[in-house]
């Protein structure tokens, strides 16, 4: 390896060189914001005669590239392609600019920056990946007869530094462009280690995601022929099916993040995905790796109908995924994805797949009205898939559900009605209202009501927000109780696509108002109110118990039998005896534990929290309780939580439960250890 200060003109003016970007980069992603600083930068040193030379960080590269008889030299870029791109991208607005001021000038900075005259083909002098390369060749050939259909950053940029950069300050911008330097690093193919040094960059800032490091990692090693390969066949596919449409984002980081806890039952922290990746993945040859990349390949088209449910040709597994996009339970994918694959290859038909996702909604939304808390679906839907019986499909996954306690259960229909009933559902989040309101409106309906996206229709409240004076005259005194308890539940909210006419109306202005009244309304959820003459608590309360009723057959609780849990997980706060019991597993720390014995299990709990804190043992009375020691002679029956530290362990099952939930209880983690026994 060679590093060297350079100036950055001089490097791209190299004569007969091809900087070529690699297809394991990510594409060229500089927004207008990185532009416009590279920009402000170039303007500084560009207008002050004191400043000799402007540094921009490095250039890493591969010197022995492909050399051929004409003398082609092509140095392949490691980093440094952002800003390689973009200031090829001024050089080619201020050629263009200059082409009615200065024909010669502009046909210079040309032949010295962007074109290798000289060359036969491929004469344009940076290579970017596929879809970039298509794009820069358009700019630099002038080519107005091809067109790019989908959004690309490299003639976006290009077009902002045409407009950004007047025709007065072509000079300062090439002066400033001659006072930039960098450092260049030069590898040797043979001798560095190009995957290390990439690594090294990105620790020390290089604003790279997961998945840029993962393709990195897959590719970089490869001959550039295989890379090409690998690259063609499957990695711009992946990438193609990671893509969400409708945010124009990839979501590939997050694919793969999904991939590993579907795989591993452990779900990786975001920023340590490729840590994870790399070392549970290690390629020995060309056909493992095209084996693991297909495998890959396959989830990722799956992935793309849950991001993306458009793809989904059958309308009510399509429909059934938009709410679940809807509801961002994104945390579903890795069950998700095992369960659509499990549809595609026929182990389950259309009619089980749109169960378990209604299945899903119901349990979700049912958590969602009882407030239960969201952090918790992670570790739900991460071993999910683990309980399924391929015999007893749906079955398996209602009882699995089901059996869920505490803060993981699934609400009943006692919990859930409580709750629907009286919850504020006007000053929820927007995508949850209309989902509400949307689902309750479309119940087996024959037409179907799109209020998403739909500005004609509104959420109006029954009883006014500000109700006016006939209001008041109504219900006197009792009208401010009433707002208090009813405004913004499911009993007073309806839909109308004349809100702005009904306002805060009387009752039955609302109901008879021609044409645009609840009595002419083809909505459901105007239905009860079309036929009532009074708008009172009476009233309230029988719609109240219409739509709840409504509300749980919609997102329906599961017809299982409760005595099939007997022997199902409980949370070890559930337990009362354990007295000649045998652990069939314990679930702690998001591991499972077969066959465990008790003592053994308050071995790994203490030794776990110990290494995370410590203090803990010695600030509560957990050091009194555990009779925590150095000394293991003063114990009946030391257990390490430690190699200096110990707790007592004599006892029955019972005695060593107890302290296992003394030492949880001093943590507050209530919700961690589950045991199944035999």
């Amino acid at each position: 390896m060679e590093a060297k200060l350079v100036n950055f003109s001089k490097f791209l003016k190299q004569p007969d060189t091809q900087f070529i970007i690699p297809v394991y980069q990510r594409n060229y992603d500089w927004t207008e914001k990185e532009c416009k600083q590279l920009l402000k930068d170039i303007y500084l040193v560009g207008t002050k005669d004191d400043i000799e030379s402007h540094f921009i960080g490095s250039i890493v590269f591969m010197h022995d590239g492909i050399y051929s008889s004409s003398g082609k030299t092509q140095l392949t870029i490691i980093d440094g392609q952002q800003r390689l791109t973009s200031i090829s991208l001024i050089l080619l607005a201020l050629s263009n600019k200059l082409r009615d001021v200065d024909e010669k000038k502009a046909n210079q900075i040309r032949k010295n920056f962007l074109i290798n005259e000289d060359f036969e083909e491929q004469k344009i002098k940076l290579r970017p990946i596929k879809k970039d390369n298509e794009a820069l060749r358009i700019l630099i050939e002038n080519d107005e007869d091809t067109k790019i259909e989908e959004y690309s950053r490299v003639i976006e940029n290009y077009n902002y530094f045409i407009q950004e950069i007047p025709i007065d300050d072509l000079e300062i911008i090439l002066t400033g462009l001659n006072k930039l330097v960098f450092v260049e690093i030069s590898l040797e193919r043979r001798k560095d280690d190009p995957q290390r040094i990439f690594e090294s960059l990105n620790s020390t800032g290089l604003d790279l995601t997961q998945a840029d490091l993962i393709r990195n990692y897959v590719l970089m090693d490869l001959q550039p022929e295989e890379q090409q390969k690998i690259y063609e066949k499957f990695w711009v596919t992946i990438e193609k099916y990671t893509l969400d449409n409708n945010l124009k984002q990839t979501k590939l980081s997050e694919f793969i993040r999904d991939f590993l806890t579907l795989k591993f039952r452990d779900i990786p922290t975001k920023s340590k995905v490729f840590e994870e990746f790399k070392s549970k993945f290690k390629f020995k040859n060309i056909d493992t790796l095209e084996s693991f990349l297909q495998e890959l390949k396959n989830l990722a088209s799956i992935y793309q109908r849950l991001l993306n449910p458009e793809f989904e040709p059958n309308e009510i597994i399509r429909e059934n995924l938009i709410y679940i996009n809807r509801l961002e339970i994104s945390v579903s994918y890795p069950f998700l994805l095992e369960v659509y694959s499990d549809y595609i290859n026929n182990i389950i038909d259309n009619k089980t797949f749109i169960e378990i996702l209604n299945l899903i909604q119901s349990f979700v939304w049912r958590r969602f009205v009882c407030a239960l808390p969201t952090n918790a679906l992670n570790k739900i839907f991460m071993r999910l898939y683990e309980e399924v019986d391929k015999k007893n499909y749906l079955v398996s996954i209602q009882m699995a559900l089901s059996k869920k306690r505490n803060v993981q259960k699934f609400p009943t229909d006692d919990e859930f009605e409580n709750e629907f009933k009286i919850k504020d559902f006007y000053n929820i989040q927007s995508k949850n209202r209309i989902y509400l309101l949307e689902k309750l409106e479309n119940f087996n309906n024959n037409e179907i009501v799109q209020i998403e996206g739909n500005d004609k229709i509104t959420i109006e409240h029954i009883l006014p927000q500000k109700p006016a004076y006939e209001w008041k005259k109504q219900f006197g005194e009792k009208l401010h109780e009433l707002q208090n308890k009813y405004t913004h539940t499911i009993a007073n909210l309806t839909l109308s696509g004349n809100n702005g006419d009904l306002g805060n109306k009387p009752f039955l202005e609302k109901r008879d108002k021609p044409e645009k009244g609840y009595k002419d309304s083809r909505l459901y959820l105007n239905r009860f109110l079309s036929t009532i003459e009074n708008w009172s608590e009476k009233e309230m309360l029988e719609r109240q118990n219409l739509l709840t009723a409504r509300a749980k057959l919609i997102w329906a609780y599961p017809d299982i039998d409760q005595s099939l849990f007997e022997n199902e997980e409980q949370n070890i706060f559930d337990i009362d005896d354990a007295t000649h019991k045998q652990i069939l597993y314990a679930i702690f720390d998001d591991k499972k534990f077969n066959n465990i014995q008790f003592i053994e299990l308050l071995e790994k709990v203490g030794k776990y929290l110990f290494d995370i804190e410590p203090n803990t043992f010695f600030t509560t009375d957990l050091k009194q309780k555990m009779k925590l020691t150095k000394v293991q002679s003063e114990l009946s029956r030391p257990v390490s939580i430690s190699p200096s530290y110990f707790i007592e362990g004599h006892g029955n099952a019972n005695a060593i439960l107890n302290r296992i939930k003394k030492i949880l209880t001093a943590y507050q983690l209530y919700e961690e250890l589950y045991i199944r026994f035999v």
